[in-house]
Parts: C-alpha cells; sequence; structure tokens
C-alpha cells in the first residue's frame, strides 16, 4: 500500500473517516497527517500572493488523538508557529512523528531564530520538517536551502516540490543537500519526474494535500510518471517508511 507524506485533518465531526474513507478509494495504506483548516482558502490564497500571517493555533491535539485511534494508519504531524517560540513543540514532541512549518499561514521567515531553534529540536528527536517554500524573501527555495546547509542534522522536507508546482530552480538548489527531500503533491508531473531525476528516488516523498487534492488524483499522476518499479517503491513507500520510522511493507 501507498504512504502519503501529506495530508490534513481539518476540525470537525466527518474526519477523520473521510480522510479514512478517501484513503481507501485511492489504494493509501498511511498517512502522514498535519492539523488542517487553520485558515480559509481564500485567506491562504491571499497570504500565498501578497504576504499576511495567521495567529490562529493549529489542533495539534486533535490530530494527534486520531492518529492513536487509527490502528496506525495516520502517523500525527506537529504544526508549530516559529513566532510562539519552541516550547510548546518540546514538550509534545514525544507525541508525534513530525514537524511543519508554514511561512505561508504564519509568516515568518525561515531566517528567524524560532525556526532553527525548531529545527533543532526535531533533529533531537528525529522529526523530520516540512516546508512549504514561496517566491518571497525569507521564503524561497534558496532561504531553506540555507537554513538546511546550517542545521545538516535535521531532515528537511520540500513541500509541493516548492510553492508554485514549477519551481525547477529550487529542486536545483537543494539537489546538493542531502539532508532535504522533495514532496510531490500539487507539482506538475513534469517537475515531480524531475524531482527523482535529480535528487535521487531515495530522496522524493509522494503526497497527496487532501482535502485540498483527491489523493486518486495524485495516485494517477504518481503512475504517469514513468518510474521504474524499484523507484515507484522508493517514493511511494519505502522512504516514508524511513523518515517516519514505520515497520516495512512488503508492497506497494
Amino acid at each position: 500500500m501507498i504512504i502519503d507524506f501529506h495530508a490534513r485533518l481539518t476540525p470537525g465531526p466527518g474526519e477523520p473517516a473521510a480522510l479514512l474513507a478517501a484513503m481507501d478509494r485511492a489504494g493509501i495504506g498511511t498517512a502522514a497527517v498535519s492539523a488542517g483548516g487553520v485558515v480559509g482558502i481564500d485567506r491562504l490564497a491571499r497570504q500565498l500572493s501578497q504576504g499576511g500571517r495567521s495567529a490562529a493555533r493549529p489542533d495539534n491535539e486533535g490530530v494527534r488523538r486520531a492518529a492513536a485511534a487509527s490502528g496506525g494508519r495516520l502517523v500525527p504531524f506537529y504544526f508549530a508557529d516559529p513566532r510562539r517560540g519552541p516550547d510548546e513543540y518540546r514538550r509534545a514532541a514525544a507525541g508525534f512523528r513530525g514537524l511543519e512549518i508554514s511561512p505561508a499561514v504564519h509568516g515568518f521567515t525561515l531566517g528567524e531564530p524560532g525556526v532553527a531553534a525548531l529545527a533543532r529540536i526535531a533533529a533531537d528527536v528525529g522529526h523530520p520538517v516540512y516546508v512549504v517554500c514561496l517566491g518571497r524573501p525569507g521564503a524561497r527555495a534558496e532561504d531553506l536551502a540555507a537554513l538546511a546547509a546550517t542545521r545538516p542534522a535535521t531532515t528537511f522536507v520540500f513541500g509541493h516540490c516548492g510553492g508554485n508546482g514549477l519551481d525547477t530552480d529550487g529542486l536545483h538548489r537543494l539537489a546538493a543537500l542531502p539532508n532535504v527531500l522533495a514532496e510531490t503533491s500539487g507539482a506538475y508531473t513534469a517537475v515531480a519526474r524531475l524531482a527523482v531525476r535529480r535528487l535521487g528516488p531515495s530522496r522524493v516523498l509522494f503526497g497527496t494535500e487532501y482535502p485540498l487534492q483527491d489523493p486518486r488524483v495524485e495516485v494517477t499522476k504518481l503512475g504517469a510518471l514513468g518510474l521504474t518499479a524499484a523507484d515507484r517503491r522508493a517514493v511511494a513507500v519505502d522512504n516514508a517508511t524511513r523518515l517516519l520510522k514505520l515497520p516495512e511493507l512488503s508492497h506497494v
């Protein structure tokens, strides 16, 4: 079964049942989940293009509880705001498998001290750090590259292969950094294929960005990449298994 490295769990009575049903329809066995619904889609779109900051708190505890009740199908990520400081994440880290930070939602830059503090804790507890870069100074792929170069013990994930789905320059800048992987949800097929070629199949992760994207769309895209069976397994199963410290699966 496929492992989805990036889905979201939105608050409400319909979840996590709706997510689990969507996973079943797409042939996904396990999904890494972060809190969703932190900002509405229209506000997120404005902040992506114009900047801005939300001080809303993600429902990390709700994600942790849902994952604990999922029989291992959901793997919880802690969604942190670097400007709130690292203490909450430090206290909660043992209940999670990864960390997400989002310049688009929380309006910070990757050079801020709060980001470095969170990255340091993530390295200490063995969490990968999921980041979606933007086209603005301070949150670009080159800023992630600078952060990753100074934090070689921390594993970073370049969400969506860049914030606009077409950041081939970002892939080029990050390729030389072995502690950075790329995640494919929302990226064009050509860009996802280029990520495998530039970073290598051991550094690319399949994701869906549920509920913004139907997981079946991303599974179809995975099939369109023309990967060998070994490379497909790396992207869809093995790399996530390694980063999330999951039991090994026998098949895709």
